[in-house]
């Protein structure tokens, strides 16, 4: 060999070391691209081509593509040592590493830290807004994308497709941020960048039309989301094959906006299908696979199908726990979304340990103001509401409101939410003066927030409607369910599941003020709706054969109230097991029959069970179970069992004061059936102090001119006639009589 040829040999040996180090380069520069949102698939590929001889930062970038974050971080230390990439870079797979891991709070510290590196580079900028609004510092991420979206307009032009990206994500913050109307301005002006610079049958256009039919969907919009859904569902199959995730994330989308509209059956095979792809081609332990059992199980639980939700929410936070980690805010959602299925089955323990533990995981990775916490708090007051401990309630729903008040701003719809949490508390406490304002600003700001005619004003219109029901103003109640009714057949169709729920309330409303033939259609008319959306065994139905039997008992018509109190009653039980708080309810309710039919053998084994059941979940203080006791107290009236019966009016009465207050109507209640037992007896000074103190609660509570306040009064009545006191009990049964002549005026 010459000495030139040598030489020659050189030179190619370093042409070719360099052509590879490009190469890898530009592999790199590939990979870090493809890691901006997710560890994708195609970084995943790419990544597995770089050698185990590698530096550190390529190796760390291998090891972050393949959710290997704690190699990846020792990677990157080394990669700081070894100096051959700049910092900024190694600081920006930091962030990526810690984004990926769900520690949010970490993520943006590295972010930051390589924005000071390169303070205008739209990329990083834009990464380091993403990093924030995950953190809920919206105010600081609107910053950063306004100044990347400038900078990319004033360098390449303001119909740049890396233009389209920084209105994508300021138009993402501004829609977690109630904000619909400037999010829907920059997701158009997004689609129209993209479908302008790349073509209308491009990836990024189907994403701009998958982001803004969410926005659609999100306002109750559906027809205007499902044309969009659709489309992007058709690019990305054109584009991709039938079989790719970003086809499985449209399947999934469309098939959420079908459960929202009540449409199960075209839901059920999207869902499945989505699940398939991913299965296919992401494996069987892939976040995005958890994700898809996550729908598939919160589609079975919109249904009352919670055993088969059970198990998928379960599958769901093993493959979560096992993939990211078992303190990643994902983890902690699908904590909350078991917690919830454990909640309608009245497993109120293992639905606060897992409540617990999901606050414990996003207070460490979110922060404590971040408004994943506040529904990880508001999900434990609904759960000690439930089980009746107010006090223990109340304080965190207004943690959680302040944390979405100041998160999100004070005319936010989820702020609307959590007011209307607040209210029903103060609401079956019988603070109804507490509870108005509450329902009246949550509905200021979901009118607001949403529109005037969106779905989820239902809740309010018909808890606001409940509120005045309560107090006997039926007038006042039967327009805001008559609004909500309108609202809901307009939006979701007449045979949603939610119409019944308004057809039901406004049947309740009719039933109170003994309209009973224009009840009776309503009730019918919602229990139909239900069986053809839900099935004939779904505990909706429940509820809702219990309000028409409670109709036909409140004419005496027991042999027809008491079929419809069994099938309830079977119909809990099969769907929620036999010791769920909903059967103690249903077995009380058939119990009421026979005890007026005289079948007391019957009703006190009913009565017992009810009790049972009642005192062990949600415990033996709540104010359900006084229901049960004082149920009992009166069976054992009605056989003349009086030494039996008066411990248990005051257990009922002890209970309700306690959990209620003194001054909550059900307090007089109990102590109507404890002064009627006392009468019963010819204890008429105890039995007189109980009915006027009975009275004064009516009154203050309800309003002079209550019906509840004219039984008070004709009770009152016939015990000073008992006394010889004839006057003082005409007077008072001429004002009895006054109340029911309005009342029934009111009425007409």
């Amino acid at each position: 060999m010459s000495l030139s040829d040598s030489h020659t040999e050189k030179i190619v040996a370093l042409l070719e070391k360099e052509f590879h180090l490009q190469n890898v380069e530009l592999s790199l520069r590939e990979i870090e691209r493809l890691l901006i949102l997710v560890p994708s698939d195609s970084a995943r590929i790419l990544a597995a081509q770089i050698p185990t001889d590698a530096n550190s930062y390529a190796l760390a970038l291998k090891a972050i593509a393949e959710s290997r974050f704690d190699d990846a971080r020792l990677r990157l230390e080394e990669a700081k040592k070894e100096k051959e990439v700049e910092l900024a870079r190694i600081y920006l797979a930091y962030g990526r590493t810690e984004k990926f891991a769900g520690h949010y709070s970490d993520a943006v510290q590295w972010y930051q830290r390589a924005l000071n590196f390169s303070p205008e580079d739209p990329d990083i900028l834009n990464e380091t807004a993403v990093a924030l609004h995950l953190v809920a510092k919206y105010a600081e991420a609107e910053s950063l994308l306004k100044q990347s979206l400038l900078i990319t307009e004033k360098s390449f032009g303001p119909e740049q497709p890396d233009a389209a990206t920084s209105l994508n994500n300021l138009a993402a913050l501004y829609h977690d941020q109630g904000e619909y109307a400037k999010a829907e301005s920059l997701f158009n002006r997004s689609l129209m960048i993209r479908e302008k610079a790349l073509g209308s049958d491009h990836i990024d256009v189907a994403q701009s039309l998958n982001n803004l039919a969410v926005l659609y969907q999100a306002q109750g919009e559906y027809d205007k989301a499902e044309p969009l859904f659709n489309r992007s569902l058709m690019i990305r199959e054109k584009a991709l094959g039938s079989n790719h995730p970003d086809v499985a994330q449209s399947l999934n989308n469309l098939a959420t906006l079908y459960r929202d509209k009540g449409e199960y059956d075209m839901a059920e095979p999207l869902y499945n299908r989505s699940l398939s792809i991913r299965e296919k081609v992401l494996g069987l332990e892939h976040p995005e696979v958890g994700g898809s059992f996550n729908n598939l199980a919160t589609f079975y639980h919109t249904q009352g199908k919670y055993a088969q939700a059970e198990s998928l929410f379960k599958r769901t936070q093993t493959i979560l726990e096992k993939s990211l980690g078992p303190e990643h805010p994902d983890v902690a959602t699908s904590l909350n979304n078991l917690g919830v299925n454990y909640f309608v089955q009245g497993k109120y323990p293992e639905a606060e340990a897992l409540y617990d533990r999901a606050l414990r995981i996003s207070e460490k990775a979110l922060g404590l103001e971040h408004p994943d916490v506040a529904t990880s708090l508001n999900n434990l007051a609904r759960l000690y509401y439930a089980q009746g401990k107010y006090a223990e309630a109340e304080p965190l729903y207004q943690q959680s409101l302040v944390i979405l008040e100041k998160t999100l701003g004070p005319e936010h719809r989820n702020v609307a939410a959590i007011l209307n949490n607040l209210a029903e508390l103060y609401y079956v406490q019988g603070k109804y003066n507490k509870a108005e304002p509450l329902y009246r600003r949550s509905l200021v700001i979901g009118e607001k927030a949403l529109g005037p005619e969106h779905p989820d004003l239902v809740y309010i219109l018909n808890n606001l409607a409940a509120l005045y029901h309560a107090q006997g103003k039926y007038s006042e109640a039967e327009p805001f369910i008559k609004r909500a009714l309108i609202i809901t057949e307009k939006a979701l169709g007449p045979e949603h599941p939610v119409v019944a729920m308004s057809l039901s309330n406004l049947a309740a409303v009719y039933h109170a003020q003994g309209k009973y033939a224009e009840a009776e259609p309503l009730y019918k008319r919602s229990l139909a709706i239900l069986e053809k959306a839900l099935g004939p065994t779904h505990p909706d139905l429940a509820s809702t054969i219990t309000n028409i039997a409670g109709l036909y008992h409140d004419q005496s018509k027991l042999a027809k109230a008491e079929p419809l109190y069994k099938r309830a009653l079977t119909i809990n039980e099969k769907a929620l097991g036999p010791e769920h708080p909903e059967v103690a309810a249903s077995l009380s309710n058939l119990a009421s029959v026979y005890r007026a039919q005289g079948k007391y053998t019957e009703a006190e084994l009913l009565y017992k069970r009810a009790l049972r059941i009642g005192e062990k979940t949600p415990g033996p203080e709540n104010p359900q179970v006084a229901r049960y006791v004082n149920g009992m107290a009166e069976l054992y009236r009605a056989m003349g069992k009086y030494e039996e019966a008066e411990p248990l009016y005051m257990r009922a009465l002890t209970i309700r004061e306690k959990a209620l207050g003194s001054e909550h109507p059900d307090v007089a209640w109990s102590l109507n059936g404890l002064a009627e037992l006392y009468r019963a007896q010819g204890k008429y000074t105890k039995a007189e102090s109980l009915y006027q103190r009975a009275l004064t609660i009516r009154e203050k509570a309800l309003g002079s001119e209550h019906p509840d306040v004219a039984t008070s009064l004709e009770n009152y009545a016939a015990l000073l006639k008992n006394m010889k006191r004839e006057a003082e009990a005409a007077k008072m049964e001429a004002q009895a009589e006054t109340i029911r002549n309005k009342f029934a005026a009111k009425t007409q």
